[in-house]
């Protein structure tokens, strides 16, 4: 249809003629009756138009065709064959304006030849091939030009898509990274505590020893010494070597190697009996408040270790408030899951003491339980009170935790297993005091592997009035036990051969049952509690009065059992 020349030519035969003409030159033809055909053949496509002049003047007066003309796509130039008639000169403007408002307009003058119309016609309809050919170049063009903004808009998706995966990868990698560097700056303060810890207890447990020797040599001197004079000087040496004594327990404590003799104890109820001592510690400028929880709090723990460290807590909060203010101490109980770092998961007991002083600034937050470690001005304190705190946590199956904030005060949180009320306490230490009673003929073995130590034992015991043979380290013991069998053993814990919980062991497996003590300022508490028969702990340094009292309640012991 497209390629068809439409013919208007109303009046006689030209309609006919240029039909044959155009036929016979094999091109395709639609001859038009009226106007209303010429329109709508151009509606439904057209190579050309052949139409006689007095035909146009007809068409013309249609607004259809001027319509159609004005709204051809920018392709399209339609051609116009008009078949003229001959005039003498210019034509009139009217008819000039009339015939080139067709836009592409080819004027023929009758009369004129068939080659003429037949050059004129096929002129035409290659110029509406090439316009058709414009339109498939356009079509293509748009046809490209949406397929290549689909891509692009599907490349801008997918770079979309692409960056949010990129920026989420990012987001996973970064927190890898800082959950790593998190957890290596956490191995690398466990592993420093650790470390300090091991020579701290190194250290804390042999000058232990050596408070031993002076404590009890300071107590046979005042036994020995009959001048007057001398007993306050022995006495001046004694609260010296008891202040030492009270450094190493806390050193012992962050080293997690001290003695720690728990038993199954009300948090609440502990810290209810505190009140007196902790609002006196802290002085009338600093308001103490409680919030102890209501639901159980039991924990199996030393309990004058804890009391200890909440007491040097409330010191440390009184220390920080120099103007006066509030410390608040509270307890709860609260589940952690395997995710709560450094904890395994389980019911905890939970301690805090919060004060609202001067606070730490972020960059000691990381040195604040380290042995020596303090931020008070120098000579007015230690820098144990935290440590001991940390390290009795540890020890305990716990943690200790502290945060803090540059003037908002600072909060200390103790963590401990939850006991259940109904557990058995291990066996407390004995706590003797005044003079020991004089003895009668029972034999004692002392293993002790610390000559000074052990020659001291000896001595204070022989005094008393007891037979005393002694052994420098476990092997030696079990061979004197093969020969004779002792009342009474008093054993050092930490030994170069065998622990002191391994000499108790084998020594029963020799000769049965036998009471024993164990005199030690470090034992492994959990290998003591697995012996059958739990001995007796006598803690170091002790005096001579201890040491009497501990010996003749345990023989007192055994005598009762042996009446019943």
């Amino acid at each position: 249809m497209e390629l068809r020349v439409l013919v208007y030519a109303p009046r006689g035969r030209d309609a006919a003629v240029v039909e044959g003409v155009l036929a016979g030159q094999g091109i395709g033809v639609q001859v038009c009756a009226d106007r209303e055909e010429v329109l709508a053949g151009l509606e439904e496509g057209a190579a050309s138009v052949i139409l006689t002049e007095e035909a146009l003047a007809e068409l013309l007066q249609d607004q259809r065709l001027t319509h159609w003309l004005q709204g051809q796509p920018p392709w399209s130039d339609f051609p116009f064959v008009v078949l003229a008639t001959k005039r003498e000169g210019r034509r009139p403007d009217k008819d000039f304006r009339s015939l080139h408002s067709l836009g592409n307009l080819v004027l023929l003058e009758r009369p004129l030849n068939a080659e003429t119309l037949a050059s004129a016609a096929e002129s035409a309809v290659r110029a509406r091939r090439r316009q058709y050919a414009a339109r498939q170049h356009l079509d293509e063009l748009g046809r490209t030009r949406h397929e290549l903004e689909r891509l692009n808009g599907e490349l801008e998706s997918r770079i979309l898509t692409r960056t949010r995966e990129l920026s989420s990868a990012n987001d996973r990698l970064m927190k890898e990274i800082n959950e790593r560097e998190r957890a290596q700056n956490a191995l690398t303060q466990v592993q420093k505590m650790e470390a300090i810890g091991r020579l701290t207890g190194g250290i804390a447990h042999d000058f232990n020893n050596l408070l031993h020797v002076v404590n009890m040599n300071l107590e046979l001197v005042s036994l020995y010494a009959k001048e007057e004079k001398v007993k306050p000087v022995v006495e001046r040496a004694k609260s010296a070597s008891r202040r030492g004594a009270r450094l190493t327990n806390q050193l012992l404590s962050f080293a997690r190697s001290q003695s720690l003799v728990p038993k199954l104890t009300s948090v609440n109820q502990l810290i209810g009996g505190m009140k007196d001592l902790l609002e006196i510690s802290v002085g009338a400028g600093v308001e103490v408040e409680y919030d102890l929880c209501e639901e159980d709090a039991t924990a199996v723990l030393d309990p004058g270790q804890l009391e200890m460290a909440i007491l040097n807590l409330a010191v440390n909060s009184k220390d920080a408030m120099p103007e006066g203010g509030r410390m608040k101490i509270s307890t709860g109980t609260r589940y952690f899951d395997t995710d709560e770092r450094d904890l395994p998961a389980g019911d905890y007991v939970m301690v805090t003491v919060t004060d609202s002083g001067t606070g730490i600034p972020p960059n000691l937050l990381q040195k604040v339980f380290d042995p020596f470690f303090t931020t008070k001005p120098v000579g007015s304190g230690t820098g144990l009170g935290l440590s001991q705190v940390y390290g009795f946590a540890r020890q305990s199956g716990g943690i200790a935790r502290l945060r803090s904030e540059e003037g908002q005060g600072t909060t200390v949180e103790m963590l401990f297993p939850q006991a259940d009320e109904e557990a058995e306490p291990p066996l407390a230490p004995v706590r003797a005091a005044g003079l020991p009673p004089k003895a009668g003929a029972c034999h004692i073995l002392v293993v002790e592997d610390d000559p000074d130590v052990r020659r001291v034992i000896v001595e204070c015991l022989s005094l008393i009035g007891y037979r005393v043979t002694e052994a420098a380290n476990g092997s030696e013991a079990l061979a004197q036990l093969g020969t004779a069998k002792p009342d009474l053993l008093v054993v050092d814990y930490a030994m170069p051969d065998m622990t002191g919980a391994e000499v108790i062991s084998r020594a029963r497996q020799l000769v049965g049952a036998i009471p024993v003590i164990l005199a030690t300022g470090y034992a492994d508490m959990a290998a003591v509690e697995r012996l059958a028969c739990k001995p007796t702990i006598l803690r170091k340094p002790f005096d001579i009065a201890q040491l009497g009292d501990a010996v003749a309640s345990v023989l007192d012991g055994v005598k009762e059992k042996v009446e019943m």
